[in-house]
């Protein structure tokens, strides 16, 4: 079985960016890598020499998140290779985990992503199955000093209630661990281009829920180390505030019909699991 894979890098750090690069090559199946780096130098071309199935690409700037995916999600549709992985640098997991999702897709062809069960790496749970987002919800997330007010627009926003033990068809994944169909993305398109950091993942797998099924699968398991950057540093929310508006321009504010729609079904069957 053949898939291929993304990492964009900026600057990272190296030991767990070679542990999330170990993580995909340790298979034996048919996969390529490629390194899209957005850093400012070359220092990790290195890279390219820890493995022939490795392919680094220098950008000399930074392209953004989505962008740069884009540049191996298209060599993944014009070669032909059916499945394509987007995986964080932070991101890390034991043998075998590809292997049961791609046996999972094979089985479900309707599925356009799929996404495990996500952890911490001190073993807590990260709820990254969530509903489409209000614009007032993504202000209080943010902005809201009362922790008890937050936690309990959380608990509904990340569906806590599901209790992440079972399989969901969630409109909202995590871009963390995209495990892609690449014939579905010849169908809805690849990441927007407009949007350079933050919510691009959530409007991927948007456009390919309205048309397929986004399945979280918690049968399997990865770590993410999870930086929250835009919660530390003042470049990273200004991105992530462009985007959210860019974000909600493209869907619409407080008047996004297909959004109630889609939520209040989900909740009806997050109910009924």
């Amino acid at each position: 079985m053949k898939i291929h894979a993304t990492i964009v890098l900026y600057h990272n750090d190296k030991e767990l960016l070679e542990k999330a690069i170990q993580s995909f090559l340790n298979t034996k199946l048919e996969v390529k890598l490629y390194l899209i780096d957005n850093s400012k130098t070359d220092d990790l071309k290195y890279l390219a020499g820890l493995d022939d199935r490795i392919e680094y690409s220098f950008n000399g700037k930074n392209l953004g998140f989505g962008v740069a995916h884009n540049i191996a999600l298209q060599k993944s549709i014009d070669n032909g290779v059916p499945y394509h992985l987007v995986l964080n640098p932070d991101v890390y997991y034991e043998e075998g985990v590809v292997e049961e999702l791609l046996e999972y897709m094979d089985k479900n062809s309707d599925v356009a992503n799929v996404m495990p069960k996500v952890y911490y790496p001190d073993g807590r749970v990260q709820r990254l199955c969530k509903m489409l987002p209000t614009p007032l919800e993504l202000i209080f997330r943010r902005f809201m000093f009362s922790e008890k007010i937050i936690q309990k627009i959380n608990k509904k926003y990340e569906l806590h209630a599901s209790g992440y033990d079972k399989e969901m068809n969630i409109p909202y994944l995590s871009g963390c661990f995209m495990l892609l169909r690449t014939s579905c993305l010849k169908d809805v398109g690849l990441f927007d281009g407009d949007i350079f950091l933050h919510m691009e993942d959530l409007d991927l797998n948007r456009r390919l829920y309205m048309k397929y099924r986004t399945m979280f699968y918690p049968h399997t398991s990865i770590v993410h180390v999870y930086a929250k950057e835009s919660h530390k540093r003042r470049d990273h929310l200004i991105l992530h505030i462009k985007s959210t508006i860019y974000y909600f321009n493209k869907w619409g504010w407080f008047f996004d019909s297909d959004r109630r729609k889609i939520n209040k079904e989900l909740l009806e069957r997050i109910k009924q699991l």
